[in-house]
């Protein structure tokens, strides 16, 4: 007999929308998915149909993408990834998570370095502890389903089409295109500014508690770093910060190049995975040096030949 699975229509935005009956096709289901890291077995698409521009929920998902962007710079798209396929994503966290970079160490909103000649008010100055840790890109080979979504000849021009970006390149840095953050109970992440200008992230398990991403849209511009406003939010004003709790299969579309965000410790007896896909506006972009270096403990060569190639000149 046929097969069928109940699932959520067109859940666009923030909210689920409702729940249909649709018929799995041959192709589909854990089996498939086992034999070969498939993008098109791991990705929702009867949900978001992102291989197909010319579907009718093609453009309504652009549409609710982008009206999300255009008010608070981030959008989630509820239900990403199929569930049945959320366990082996899982386990693809958990088999990586050891091979984190682990370097619990003092860092500012920018992932620089101390800069004596600004008072000490001044954000730049200003240090936190930065505690969890990140699975660096290069173990993420073509057995895996993380980097299946992201290398899926679909993915990338559909988040291009969201963002409405005329130059948008995958991440050039092969240490950061496709990286997993390990937060681990107790840990959290520090507020800071994103390098690259949009940031793609994948949520795969929480925490037992805590872990929340929050965020203060649009706080700085490519030629206004705005230092009263960033140094306000450090000094703990929340007037204008926004408050998000993912679910594991939720993809997260983030302009965190020009919005100040951190996450929440980590509470309970369980670490917070996210994936995360990174993307830019010129092609050839890799991390800086100094920022590479306390992500992931080293550097590569192609970070000391790339230094300095910036859209922008913040300061990072």
């Amino acid at each position: 007999g046929e097969a069928f699975v109940r699932e959520e229509q067109y859940g666009f935005g923030r909210q689920p929308g409702a729940a249909v009956t649709r018929r799995l096709g041959p192709e589909e289901g854990v089996h498939a998915m086992a034999a070969s890291p498939d993008a098109g077995t791991i990705i929702n698409l009867a949900r978001y149909p992102i291989d197909q521009p010319d579907h009718p929920a093609f453009e309504a998902c652009l549409a609710a993408i982008r009206a999300e962007l255009g008010d608070d710079g981030c959008a989630v798209l509820k239900g990403f990834v199929r569930p049945e396929c959320l366990a082996d994503l899982e386990a693809e966290a958990e088999r990586t998570a050891p091979f984190a970079h682990r370097n619990f160490n003092r860092t500012n909103a920018y992932f620089g370095r101390d800069d004596e000649s600004l008072p000490a008010h001044h954000p730049k100055r200003r240090f936190y502890e930065r505690s969890n840790a990140f699975v660096p890109a290069d173990n993420f080979g073509p057995d895996s389903m993380l980097r299946s979504i992201y290398e899926a000849p679909y993915f990338a021009p559909f988040i291009q089409a969201a963002l409405q970006e005329e130059h948008f390149f995958r991440y050039d840095d092969p240490l950061a295109d496709v990286i997993i953050n390990v937060v681990e109970p107790g840990g959290g992440f520090p507020w800071h500014f994103d390098t690259n200008n949009y940031t793609v992230t994948l949520s795969i398990r929480n925490g037992d508690a805590g872990g929340l991403f929050r965020y203060c849209p649009n706080l700085r511009t490519p030629t206004d770093e705005n230092y009263d406003s960033v140094r306000a939010v450090l000094d703990g004003d929340t007037a204008g910060v926004h408050t998000l709790a993912l679910e594991p299969g939720d993809l997260q579309i983030f302009k965190g190049r020009y919005a100040l965000h951190n996450v929440s410790p980590v509470q309970g007896n369980r670490a917070r995975y996210v994936g995360i896909f990174s993307f830019a506006e010129i092609p050839g972009m890799v991390g800086s040096v100094e920022r590479t270096r306390q992500l992931y403990g080293r550097v590569l060569p192609i970070h000391e030949e790339r230094a300095g190639l910036r859209s922008d000149a913040l300061v990072d």
